[in-house]
């Protein structure tokens, strides 16, 4: 590979992970949003690393694992729990959970859902490298602040609009349903209509958000039950 074409590809790269970082920075605002500003840029950061780690172990199986039936569909299936959990916590007080839980937590949110959505940066990027194995490293390496920066952004403004909670949500839903019925056995068996997954996906992007609603109020309403005094026995 000449140095213009090495080059060429780079830039292709960087524009890939500039197109394709958007719903993944989104999973990650969602899953950081609970957490103390100081710990977000931690467990981002920590996230998304070992994710990218992961993804240039996995580049070279993206292909082949996009074949095999009901990995989609367990995929999509764990985004839209990971978009009802993360409504609930965003709605937690900051003390809700020991910190050191919390960051946890959304270190993991992070890594599987970052593994779950990135199947088209990896395949783009693997695309554009020609197997290059250091284009590869510098593509999926890049993705790193381009997606740090853009979840604390998200971040950021869910903080001081609080309603975009409900739309990240709702976005996950859709994606989720997305990736469920563009999975190998949904379309070999279901053969779904462009209308029939829209309808799908809206629908789940809506159900989202009612399930994260329902369940965070629930939760509160619990919380309080517990909190509240008990009345004298006379």
């Amino acid at each position: 590979m000449g140095i213009g074409q090495f080059i060429l590809n780079g830039f292709k790269i960087v524009l890939i992970d500039l197109l394709l970082a958007g719903d993944n920075a989104l999973v990650i605002a969602m899953a950081v949003r609970s957490l103390a500003r100081k710990q977000r840029r931690l467990a981002t950061a920590c996230g998304a690393g070992v994710a990218v780690i992961l993804r240039v172990t996995l580049t070279a199986v993206a292909a082949r694992l996009l074949t095999f039936p009901y990995v989609q569909i367990a995929g999509g299936l764990l985004i839209l729990w990971i978009a009802v959990k993360v409504m609930v916590d965003a709605s937690d007080p900051p003390d809700a959970a020991p910190a050191p839980r919390k960051l946890a937590q959304a270190v993991w949110y992070i890594v599987v859902a970052d593994l779950t959505m990135s199947t088209d940066n990896v395949l783009a990027v693997a695309g554009a490298s020609k197997g290059h194995v250091g284009l590869i490293l510098f593509g999926l390496g890049l993705s790193i602040p381009f997606v740090v920066f853009a979840a604390n952004l998200l971040a950021a403004l869910m903080d001081r609009y609080p309603a975009l909670i409900y739309l990240g949500a709702a976005i996950l839903g859709q994606v989720g349903g997305d990736l469920i019925l563009t999975d190998p056995f949904a379309v070999r068996t279901l053969h779904p209509s462009n209308a029939a997954r829209w309808g799908v996906e809206a629908a789940l992007a809506v159900g989202v958000v009612i399930a994260g609603k329902l369940l965070s109020t629930a939760m509160a309403r619990r919380a309080a039950a517990r909190e509240a005094p008990s009345e004298p026995r006379p």
